[in-house]
């Protein structure tokens, strides 16, 4: 990384904070039907897949 990008980095401002930060990262793998389904709903629905899955998790809990 040049200093330049470094320099741009370190001034860049921080945005508003978010309603309800999420700062832990969970990993898992998924076979390619799966994830292709996922994809497929995301598009269909118009949202990103952290957003489908951490709601297919919460419905999943509450029942």
């Amino acid at each position: 990384m040049s200093s330049k990008r470094r320099c741009e980095l370190a001034h860049k401002k921080m945005g508003r904070p978010t309603e309800k930060p999420m700062p832990i990262r969970v990993g898992f793998r998924l076979d390619k039907e799966t994830l292709d389904k996922l994809d497929a709903h995301c598009e269909k629905s118009g949202i990103e897949r952290s957003d489908a899955i951490r709601k297919a998790i919460i419905q999943y809990i509450s029942e």
